[in-house]
């Protein structure tokens, strides 16, 4: 699905949000999820647990393949240079146990911004992104998977209309953490 590239931040009205799309977007999204992810969670495991975990979800093989499937959805935030400084996933298909009463509930997944434009809302924006097109799949509920001691995520997802419903183990390695579950009815 197409998502027209639009203005998202009135101080900054050089920042967009689009779909991904392509080799030099599955690069981007690679590294900066690399990144981000070892800036985020690098402390809580060992550093072999955190280097396999960024080879299986962040090597560029494995996002160019994602950005192809059909299931997965994902919107990036570009600077005014149009390079890639944020980014989120929606997957189709995936659920939980704590979520077997809901219909068909899609997952909202990998919500990733540069730390040099935290602040700036854009994650709240990527998230109201990803609510209207789940809502134009034909969508009802939005899902995703936080980690227990990431309580400022958690605390974004509860303003926006999140509510907690359960947890699950995250494995990263051998290193396995608890993550809560929340949900939000769209």
């Amino acid at each position: 699905m197409t998502l027209e590239t639009r203005k998202i931040v009135p101080n900054n009205p050089g920042l967009t949000i689009r779909t991904a799309q392509g080799a030099s977007d599955a690069q981007a999204i690679s590294s900066l999820g690399s990144r981000v992810y070892s800036l985020t969670f690098g402390h809580s495991l060992s550093a072999e647990d955190l280097n396999t975990y960024i080879e299986e979800a962040y090597s560029l093989s494995q996002i160019a393949q994602e950005l192809n499937d059909q299931c997965k959805h994902f919107m990036v935030v570009c600077d005014e240079k149009h390079e890639i400084i944020g980014f989120v996933q929606l997957t189709e298909g995936t659920t939980e146990d704590c979520l077997a009463k809901e219909h068909d509930p899609v997952e909202l997944q990998r919500l990733y911004i540069n730390p040099d434009y935290h602040g700036l809302g854009l994650g709240k924006h990527l998230i109201t992104e990803s609510e209207d097109l789940a809502r134009k799949l034909g969508f009802k509920t939005i899902w995703l998977g936080v980690w227990e001691e990431n309580i400022r995520a958690q605390e974004v997802y509860k303003k926006m209309g999140f509510v907690k419903v359960g947890s699950h183990g995250f494995k990263m390695g051998q290193c396995v953490q608890i993550d809560h579950i929340m949900r939000k009815t769209l």
